[in-house]
């Protein structure tokens, strides 16, 4: 499994903190590495919920790379404009982190100055995991809450989860729920009930 651990603290291998790379953030984690080479300084990263869009953005600020806004989305317009120009004035990198979506997928911008210039910046987005991507975020989410999947679990679970961050992370919350109120270890009836409840108990099932 390949992580990045948050400089931030001494920290252990099952913090919540350490974030797990894959296909769907390597290109993401390439290119905060680098602001320099960003349009302007200046990137929009965007993803979908519980895809570690934060993470990577406190990674990014306890690097001493640049500035970091959170949420840039939700900021008033003016107020982001005049960051904007402050960050091109000092020569510091800007990474704005929305729940929007890139511009043109859910960010509307009214203020014609900022739209042009947050247009000209470099657009990253967090894409959907992989199978080897899912079974490290099984196992890294297992891991926080000291929760022993069990022998075959990836093997059952994998065919069967859906390729969505916030899923995968309910899916291994509810098997963690279940354990500790059946008093009973993390084996296939249990997988089985927290995938029907994540799920549905109408979804397909795989022999």
């Amino acid at each position: 499994m390949t992580q990045i651990a948050l400089p931030l603290s001494h920290r252990n291998a099952a913090d919540p903190d350490r974030i797990v790379v894959g296909n769907a953030n390597r290109g993401v984690i390439d290119a905060l590495g680098d602001p320099s080479r960003w349009p302007f300084h200046t990137a929009i990263l965007a993803g979908p919920p519980r895809s570690g869009k934060s993470l990577l953005g406190r990674w990014f600020a306890a690097q001493g790379r640049g500035e970091v806004l959170d949420g840039a989305d939700q900021m008033d317009e003016t107020d982001l404009f005049h960051r904007w120009n402050r960050a091109q004035e000092n020569g510091q990198a800007l990474l704005l982190i929305t729940d929007g979506g890139a511009e043109g997928a859910g960010w509307t911008i009214a203020l014609p100055d900022l739209r042009s210039r947050l247009g000209a910046a470099l657009h990253l987005e967090i894409g959907a995991p992989d199978d080897a991507m899912v079974a490290d975020l099984i196992e890294a989410l297992a891991a926080q809450r000291a929760l022993a999947l069990g022998e075959g679990a990836l093997t059952y679970l994998l065919p069967r989860a859906t390729r969505s961050f916030a899923s995968i992370e309910r899916l291994v919350v509810t098997i963690d729920r279940l354990s500790l109120e059946r008093k009973a270890p993390a084996t296939l009836s249990i997988w089985r009930d927290a995938l029907d409840a994540v799920h549905g108990a109408q979804q397909p099932r795989l022999l």
